[in-house]
C-alpha cells in the first residue's frame, strides 16, 4: 500500500521522497492517512509557490482551497464521481493530483498546461471553467443525468462564496433545491472575492460568522430526519451534529439555503483533512442536496498572499520568500491605469457621472475613482447583468453611467446591453478592459468576441483606441456624444503616445497616420503599432503603404475604406474575432458600394486561443507585422 510505502523508508521511497512524487492518481489518496494528506496539502503548497513564482497564476485562491480538495478526491472515485470547479482559480492541487506534476511547471504557459480546468487535458477535469457562477447549474446537469441514469456516481461543485452571489448560481439553487438533486454544494467561504465582497447575501454569511453559538436544528427539520423515508442515516447522524456541536456556529433559521430545500452544514475549518472528511463522509450517502459551509482563508500557508490576497488572486512571477513582483518595464502607460485617471478628470467636471464594476474594483482601475467619488461608485458584486440593468435604470434618472467590466465577462449581460441599454436608447458607456488577447488566462478570458457583437446592436458606437491618450479621447467623446457607447482596449502597456488634454473624435472618423499608394492597412485598436511596424518594413522593400488608424469599429468610416480601396490593396487588422468584426465591416462597405479591391481581413480564427505569452498568440493568429507583411506581399 502506498500509506505503508511512505511509512518505511526503501529504495521506491526514500525518506526525502516527497508524498507527492508518489501521487499519479486521486485513487492514490485513499490509501492516505488524514496525518499523511496533512503532509501532502504541505507538499502542494509548496509546489504552487515554486512553480507559480516562476509562470504566475492565481495563488490566493488555489492555496486556500488545497485540503478541500484533497479530502473530496480521497473520498471519491473520480472520474466516475464528478468535482465541478467554480471560475477554476482554485483548481491547482487538483491538477497536482490528477496525473500532472510533470506538467505543472507549464502552467499557463505557450503550449503547457491552462490555469483553469479543462476537459481536453484530463478526463478528471468536468467542465473548462473560467467564469463565476454557473458550477452549480452543470453540476445540477450531472445530478439530473443520475437521476435519469438510476446511476449512484457522486456530484461535487465547490463555489466560493462570492460567486454564490451571482444570477446563475441562484437560478440554480431554486432548481436544485425544488427536484431535490442529488449532489454536494461546497460553499469555499473565504470572505472575499477578486475584490472584497458586497450585497446582502454576503452580509449574511458575515452575520453567520459572527454569531457566538450555533442553533439547535428546528424542529420541523428534526421531525423530517427521524420519519426516514428519502433521508438516510446519513442525514441523522448530520442532524445530531448540527443540534449537539459546540464547535460550530450558529446557523439562523432564515438561512436562505434551507427555505430553498438544500440541507446545510454548519460551517466547518477547511484547512482540516479531518473535519472536512468527517462532514463529506456524512452527506455524501445522502440522496438529497446537501451545502457544506466551508470557512478558508485564500492564500492559506504563504503569509505574502494572506496579507494580500488582492494581489496574489492573479499575479505574474514574483519572489517565492518575500512574494514581492518582478516587475517588466513598461514601454508605455497602462491602458486599465489610463482609464482609470482619465474617468476621475471627467467626473470632476460632471456631477452626474457614475462609475460601475461588477466586483472588479482594481482589475478595471476603479480604486483612484472610488476613492475619489464613493457615493458615485458602485459594486454590484458578480453579477454583470444587474450591473448593466442597473445603468440603465441611473441613465433614465439622468445620471451618466460608465460600466466598466472586462471584455470576456461582459458577454454575459447581452440580452441587458440591447433591451434595457440600446433599445431604449440611454445614455451610457460601456468600457471593456482586456479586449483582445490576454495572454496566459487563456481562452476563457480572451476578449475575443466584443466587437462581433457590440456591431450587431443597434444603436451602439464601438470606439477601438490605439493608444492611451487615444483611450482618454474616445471616453471624452462617448460621454460627450450620449446613447450607448462601447469603448474596447486591451491589457497592459500602450505604445509610447502623445499626452495633454482628450480631443473629441468625430464620430465615425478614421485618421490616416501614413501615406502610401501600393496598398493600405485599416488597423483597429493596438493592431495599429503592428500595422505602422509592417508599414515600415515594407517600405525598405519599396512598397509604400498607406496605414489608418481607423478608431471606430462601428460606425466604420466609408471615406476611408473608399480611399484605401482605391490603392487596390486592403489589409484590415484587429485583435477580435475575424467573424463578424471591423474587417466585416469594411466587406459590407466595399459590397455596397460595388468596390473590389484585394482585401484580406486578419483577425482572430473561428476557434479558441490557447494561453501563452501575447505575443506568440498574436504570431500563430497572424496579427502581428510578419503576418501584415505577408498579406500585403501576397496580393502585389
Amino acid at each position: 500500500m502506498l500509506s505503508k510505502m511512505l511509512r518505511t523508508p526503501t529504495k521506491m521511497a526514500p525518506r526525502n521522497k516527497r508524498i507527492l512524487d508518489m501521487v499519479s492518481s486521486p485513487a492514490d489518496l485513499h490509501l492516505l492517512s488524514d496525518e499523511e494528506l496533512s503532509i501532502l496539502a504541505d507538499e502542494i503548497r509548496a509546489q504552487i509557490i515554486d512553480t507559480t513564482s516562476r509562470t504566475g497564476g492565481h495563488v490566493a485562491s488555489s492555496l486556500g482551497a488545497v485540503e478541500i480538495i484533497l479530502a473530496c478526491h480521497s473520498l471519491l472515485d473520480a472520474p466516475t464521481d464528478k468535482i465541478v470547479f467554480d471560475v477554476g482559480h482554485q483548481s491547482y492541487a487538483h491538477k497536482l493530483v490528477t496525473g500532472r506534476l510533470d506538467a505543472f511547471k507549464t502552467l499557463r504557459s505557450y503550449g503547457g498546461i491552462s490555469g483553469f480546468p479543462k476537459p481536453s487535458e484530463s478526463p478528471y477535469d468536468v467542465h473548462p471553467s473560467g467564469h463565476a457562477s454557473d458550477s452549480l447549474s452543470v453540476a445540477s446537469g450531472l445530478a439530473k443525468a443520475r437521476v435519469i441514469n438510476g446511476t449512484d456516481e457522486k456530484i461535487v461543485a465547490i463555489i466560493g462564496d462570492a460567486a454564490l452571489a451571482g444570477g446563475m448560481a441562484f437560478e440554480a439553487l431554486n432548481y436544485i433545491g425544488s427536484q431535490q438533486l442529488p449532489m454536494i454544494i461546497i460553499l469555499n467561504d473565504n470572505e472575499m472575492s477578486i475584490s472584497r465582497n458586497v450585497g446582502a447575501l454576503v452580509r449574511h454569511l458575515g452575520n453567520v460568522r459572527s454569531m457566538p453559538q450555533y442553533r439547535n436544528a428546528r424542529d420541523s427539520i428534526q421531525e423530517r430526519m427521524e420519519s426516514g423515508g428519502a433521508f438516510s442515516n446519513a442525514f441523522i447522524e448530520l442532524g445530531r451534529r448540527m443540534k449537539e456541536s459546540t464547535k460550530h456556529m450558529f446557523i439562523p433559521e432564515s438561512m436562505i439555503y434551507e427555505q430553498l430545500g438544500i440541507v446545510c452544514t454548519p460551517p466547518i475549518n477547511g484547512q482540516s483533512i479531518s473535519e472536512l472528511k468527517e462532514m463529506l463522509s456524512l452527506v455524501l450517502p445522502m440522496d438529497c442536496p446537501v451545502l457544506m459551509h466551508v470557512i478558508t482563508k485564500k492564500g492559506a500557508g504563504f503569509a505574502p498572499a494572506e496579507s494580500d490576497p488582492v494581489r496574489f488572486h492573479g499575479i505574474g512571477p514574483y519572489n517565492p520568500q518575500t512574494g514581492e513582483t518582478y516587475l517588466k518595464p513598461a514601454s508605455g502607460p497602462r491602458f486599465t491605469d489610463a482609464f482609470g485617471r482619465a474617468l476621475i478628470e471627467e467626473a470632476a467636471h460632471d456631477e452626474k457621472i457614475v462609475a460601475i464594476t461588477a466586483a472588479m474594483e482594481d482589475g478595471t482601475g476603479l480604486k483612484g475613482f472610488h476613492e475619489r467619488f464613493p457615493e458615485r461608485f458602485i459594486d454590484v458584486g458578480i453579477a454583470e447583468e444587474q450591473a448593466v440593468g442597473m445603468a440603465s435604470g441611473l441613465a433614465a434618472s439622468g445620471m451618466k453611467p460608465v460600466v466598466a467590466i472586462y471584455s470576456t465577462f461582459m458577454q454575459r449581460a447581452i440580452d441587458q446591453v440591447i433591451v434595457d441599454v440600446a433599445l431604449a436608447r440611454r445614455d451610457v458607456v460601456f468600457a471593456l478592459d482586456r479586449a483582445g488577447l490576454v495572454g496566459e488566462d487563456g481562452p476563457t478570458h480572451h476578449g475575443a468576441f466584443d466587437i462581433s457583437f457590440m456591431r450587431m446592436i443597434p444603436h451602439m458606437r464601438v470606439l477601438a483606441p490605439s493608444d492611451a491618450h487615444e483611450l482618454e479621447s474616445a471616453l471624452h467623446t462617448a460621454l460627450a456624444l450620449g446613447g450607448p457607447v462601447c469603448l474596447r482596449y486591451p491589457r497592459g502597456s500602450s505604445a509610447p503616445c502623445e499626452t495633454g488634454a482628450p480631443e473629441l473624435l468625430e464620430e465615425g472618423r478614421a485618421k490616416q497616420v501614413r501615406e502610401g499608394a501600393d496598398g493600405a492597412i485599416l488597423a483597429w485598436g493596438r493592431a495599429l503599432t503592428a500595422a505602422l511596424k509592417a508599414a515600415d518594413d515594407l517600405s525598405e522593400r519599396g512598397v509604400q503603404t498607406a496605414v489608418w488608424d481607423m478608431r471606430w469599429a462601428k460606425p466604420i468610416d466609408e471615406r476611408a475604406v473608399e480611399e484605401a480601396a482605391a490603392t487596390g490593396r486592403v489589409v484590415c487588422v484587429e485583435e477580435g474575432s475575424v467573424m463578424g468584426g471591423a474587417g466585416s465591416g469594411v466587406l459590407e462597405i466595399l459590397a455596397e458600394k460595388g468596390l473590389k479591391p484585394s482585401v484580406r481581413t486578419l483577425g482572430l480564427p473561428d476557434e479558441f486561443s490557447l494561453q501563452g505569452d501575447a505575443s506568440a498568440l498574436l504570431h500563430d493568429a497572424a496579427l502581428d507585422a510578419p503576418a501584415i507583411i505577408s498579406a500585403v506581399e501576397e496580393m502585389l
